[in-house]
């Protein structure tokens, strides 16, 4: 049987002279395709040596470097499970994944490694190394001096997971997708495919590398296709520009896109080099399309896709039609059901599902949400509202629970409003999202009072939850309101509230 790995897939790609270049650092520093096969040889060795073997879990909550992305690659070669986990994550956030996932070793900062040994400790996990973003740590240092030569581990990529990301969903704890090799490998081939990758393609990285988007959408299609990346620590409006001109093509939230509009030095000549831009993880507004447009004489490719299936759909190049998601990609089925799960005909709007090579296997150690959400058909209940028209367009129109979308990441107001709720002097609250030019939703909390007691400040619940939970789950805004409104059932009406304060982060 040939083997089936992830990287080994990739490895078929990788261009025939190894010394070409795989990752360019902003600072200039180059790593070859034989670099990268280095050094992923020498981490797989390390993990096995600590004895974590096929189907084990690496957890890594580290800044981006290049490092942390050999690591992933190192990660698919010993058939060890990668679970990456958001930098901006708090002690209680970090506590949970690491219980529920229960990995083998989990990486950290320097920084933060005590404070993840303490977290470890408490949950029975015995190895804690440390990963800097300037490639320094515990980590590296004992991989130094280790063999280069790693035979790739062979596999069953349709059952065999290769990464697990957790998703907050819109109810419940969160969950962790197992995602295969046959579910990342299927969906990079598509997407190489349909987007036109090519071997002189040089691909701008400035997304995270916890996020499906940044990590599977980005890396891996470029990884297939055997080209080379300009890999930036972060998003940096300036840097972007300054590196534009080397690259072909970027991927980027919506967030991207509307702070590169406010640059008066982003013009048409940066961009003359540039042959596809990107936008996901949230919606694309019109306006910025039409504005880009206009701008650059680029059309952005808005596609859809989720943590449980990467990507579904995607506008085709020179098809481009703004506010649609495009229709879905070859291999993947669609369809938009009614709340009886009847399928309904064109343009009529329901819940859409997807049925596809790329759905993951399921949720980890959650039978209950895996049957709930993965049908026995094999679709897919993405919770998202949609229409699908003639065309086979298509349209996302909502989300059918309430998910916030900040900046490209979900935000699952329920934790938000349990956080809130705990704060002396408030009553109760909801937590909703709202149009926002940057972020395209900003979190955003309605609170009523306890009565008799002094007024509670906007700063302080603002502070409180910023102690504890990701910066990106903070509300900007918190209004105080006598009583929140509610239907016939007792259930707060949140489309009222965010009716109410529709207008609160526009630009005037």
């Amino acid at each position: 049987m040939e083997n089936q790995n992830l990287f080994q897939v990739f490895r078929e790609h990788f261009p025939s002279d190894p010394a070409l270049p795989f990752l360019e650092t902003e600072e200039g520093i180059v790593y070859s395709y034989a670099d990268m096969d280095c050094i992923t040889g020498r981490y797989a060795n390390l993990l096995q040596n600590l004895q974590i073997s096929l189907g084990d879990r690496v957890a890594v909550q580290v800044e981006k470097s290049p490092e942390a992305l050999f690591l992933y690659l190192a990660c698919l070669r010993a058939g060890v499970i990668f679970l990456p986990m958001n930098p901006a994550y708090r002690e209680a956030e970090v506590e949970y994944l690491l219980a529920d996932a229960q990995p083998s070793l989990v990486l950290a900062s320097p920084m933060g490694e005590k404070l993840m040994a303490e977290i470890a400790q408490r949950r029975g996990i015995k190895n804690v190394l440390s990963l800097g973003q300037n490639g320094k740590g515990s980590f590296v240092e004992r991989a130094e001096g280790l063999s280069e030569d790693f035979d790739t581990v062979k596999l069953d990529a349709k059952n065999d997971v290769a990464a697990i990301l957790y998703t907050s969903g819109t109810t419940g704890r969160p969950k962790g997708a197992m995602l295969t090799h046959r579910n990342l490998a299927t969906n990079a081939e598509v997407l190489h495919q349909i987007w036109q990758f090519n071997s002189d393609d040089v691909l701008l990285h400035a997304l995270p590398i916890f996020h499906a988007h940044g990590l599977f959408v980005a890396t891996n299609t470029q990884l297939m296709n055997g080209g080379s990346m300009l890999y930036l620590n972060k998003f940096d409006t300036q840097k972007v520009i300054e590196f534009l001109p080397r690259a072909t093509v970027f991927m980027g939230v919506p967030t991207f896109y509307t702070r590169l509009l406010a640059t008066e030095n982003f013009t048409r000549e940066s961009c003359g080099n540039m042959r596809l831009f990107v936008s996901g993880s949230a919606p694309l507004l019109e306006e910025t399309f039409e504005t880009f447009q206009h701008r650059t004489g680029f059309t952005v490719v808005e596609r859809y896709g989720m943590t449980e299936t990467v990507m579904n759909t995607s506008n085709p190049l020179g098809g481009e039609i703004a506010g649609s998601v495009g229709p879905a990609l070859p291999g993947i089925e669609a369809r938009v059901t009614n709340e009886k799960g009847d399928i309904l005909k064109s343009d009529a709007i329901g819940v859409l599902e997807v049925r596809g090579p790329n759905v993951a296997k399921g949720y980890w150690r959650n039978e209950e949400r895996t049957r709930s959400e993965f049908m026995k058909d094999g679709f897919f209940i993405t919770g998202d509202l949609a229409r699908i028209d003639e065309n086979d367009y298509i349209w996302i129109v909502g989300r059918a629970k309430d998910l916030i979308i900040s900046g490209g990441y979900n935000v699952y107001p329920k934790e938000v409003e349990l956080l809130i709720d705990e704060f002396d002097g408030i009553r109760e609250s909801a937590v909703i999202g709202l149009p926002h030019p940057d972020f395209g939703e900003a979190v955003t909390a309605v609170v009523t009072q306890t009565q008799g007691v002094t007024k509670v400040r906007e700063s302080a619940i603002i502070a409180q939850v910023e102690s504890q939970l990701a910066r990106f789950k903070v509300p900007k805004r918190v209004f105080f309101v006598e009583d929140l409104p509610r239907n016939s059932m007792g259930k707060v009406q949140k489309n009222i509230l965010r009716e109410t304060y529709a207008g609160t982060f526009q630009v005037n």
